[in-house]
């Protein structure tokens, strides 16, 4: 197949997938996971073949259709993108296995549903991964906001609505009055939306109106979960935990910091923010809702709020790192997506694990399930690691860069900032590792209960694995974004 052919693949099959999972839904549940499997596999072959053209300097394009001069339904496969495309279809492997063991073992109610729309999220993901311009990427967004609803208000219970309510409103509200005039604005003062290295606003907009147009896109990009327009993270907590890691690693999430990060290098350009002082308000915003962030997942006692907090704070290290504005910090904001996303998604996994297998929600009733759940737990152990930053863990290497690139720029803000976060990382996370292997289980809370279903341990182990691997074989995606940005691995 021809490199256009490949993005055109990449977009329809997990729609043509989502047709077959719900004909077959009807059928027979072995064959609707089938389907699933195989739409994931096929996808992910589609996105790992474009590899080697982009590794080679190559840019993959097809343009569908111009909708009006400058503003044209086109995709383009750039280091970047293609990073976020084959972390996100490879993961859907990964957590399509653990979501069979997870709905079957937790009877969970229409599941051919669940399916079906985790599958059209992954289409709107790659549509937001290969968009050649801002026009592109915010319809697919949108379509990832629209296509996850259902799944995050899948109990369909008052609170669940509720929570799933909260999600859609903010996302909609902020992308529809924020990001959508900030588009509107470039369109005008550029005569075009594409994405290019080095930017395409300078010369075409300066002084103070640089900082207000860079609010209006962080704070429009609500996936990316910046303060104050965070809230619809912890709210959509109450979906299942395939959803949850969906929304933590997968897709929703690292939409948003991947738009971030596409809008600081491709519509502004690197060069253009460092010299503009209006925009140094980023860096300082991130840097605050790291900490906020960690500190409120600090006083959490259940366990995936706590997670949905720590997210929140993961998020802005590569927001933090955008906006150090320095290569090594650029190369890091983008290695960050990808260790954040398999020692995250190893997190979920381990915590939706424990809910199958014991009903467990809530911290204080972990003391001494290492012993009943060792695979879990281990599992859960090296991805808490990784988001504090040990090694060998992936979140030590994007951690690395960003540390470097902050030295780079002398930016001591950015340092104390991972410095003091790092510590509260350790702070919420250490003591639920050391109460799951070295305390006593409470007679209250002792189950009768051994591991998960076999598919949701055999997922999480994989992604454990992959946290640890990241450590050591991570020069591909060094490579990579270093095409984008200059830095030398």
């Amino acid at each position: 197949m021809s490199a256009a052919e490949l993005i055109l693949a990449a977009l329809l099959l997990p729609m043509i997938g989502a047709i077959g999972i719900a004909l077959t839904g009807r059928i027979n549940a072995n064959l609707r996971e089938t389907v699933t499997l195989t739409t994931a596999g096929a996808l992910a072959w589609a996105v790992w073949s474009l590899l080697p053209a982009v590794m080679a300097g190559e840019r993959p394009a097809v343009s569908l259709f111009e909708v009006m001069p400058g503003i044209e339904i086109a995709f383009r496969v750039e280091p970047l993108g293609m990073l976020f495309a084959a972390l996100a279809s490879s993961l859907w492997i990964v957590n399509s296995i653990y979501s069979i063991g997870y709905m079957r073992g937790n009877k969970e109610s229409h599941q051919t549903r669940f399916y079906v729309f985790f599958a059209i999220s992954l289409a709107a993901t790659m549509g937001v991964a290969f968009a050649a311009n801002l026009f592109t990427l915010f319809l697919f967004y949108e379509a990832l906001t629209l296509s996850t609803f259902p799944l995050v208000s899948h109990k369909g219970d008052d609170k669940t609505v509720r929570s799933a309510m909260v999600y859609l409103g903010i996302l909609l509200t902020t992308s529809i009055g924020l990001f959508l005039p900030a588009i509107i604005w470039t369109y005008l003062a550029v005569g075009n939306v594409d994405f290019a290295l080095g930017g395409i606003l300078e010369g075409n907009i300066e002084g103070p109106a640089v900082g207000l147009l860079l609010a209006l896109f962080v704070f429009g990009i609500g996936k990316a979960a910046v303060m104050p327009v965070h809230r619809w993270l912890p709210a959509a907590m109450v979906a299942p935990t395939p959803v949850s890691a969906l929304l933590h690693a997968v897709a929703v999430v690292k939409a948003g910091v991947f738009t971030v990060t596409k809008v600081i290098v491709y519509i502004f350009g690197v060069d253009f923010l460092f010299s503009t002082p209006s925009s140094g308000w980023l860096l300082y915003v991130a840097a605050f809702t790291i900490i906020a962030a960690s500190v409120v997942a600090l006083r959490q006692t259940n366990l995936k709020r706590m997670l949905a907090y720590s997210t929140v704070a993961q998020l802005s290290y590569v927001v933090m790192a955008a906006a150090i504005l320095k290569p090594l910090a650029e190369v890091g904001a983008s290695i960050h997506m990808v260790a954040h996303a398999f020692g995250k998604i190893t997190l979920f996994f381990a915590a939706g694990a424990i809910y199958v297998a014991s009903k467990k929600t809530e911290i204080p009733q972990l003391a001494g399930i290492g012993r009943r759940m060792p695979w879990t737990m281990a599992a859960f152990t090296i991805g808490a690691l990784s988001m504090i930053g040990v090694p060998p863990t992936g979140g030590f290497v994007s951690k690395w860069y960003i540390l470097a690139g902050a030295f780079q720029a002398d930016n001591y803000v950015a340092l104390a900032t991972i410095v003091a976060s790092t510590v509260l990382n350790a702070a919420y996370f250490l003591p639920i590792i050391f109460a799951v292997w070295f305390m006593r289980e409470r007679e209250s809370d002792a189950v009768a209960h051994g591991e998960a279903p076999l598919p949701a341990v055999i997922a999480l182990t994989i992604t454990a694995g992959l946290t640890l691997a990241f450590f050591l074989f991570n020069g591909p995606a060094l490579e990579l974004e270093s095409q984008i940005f200059g830095a030398t691995p």
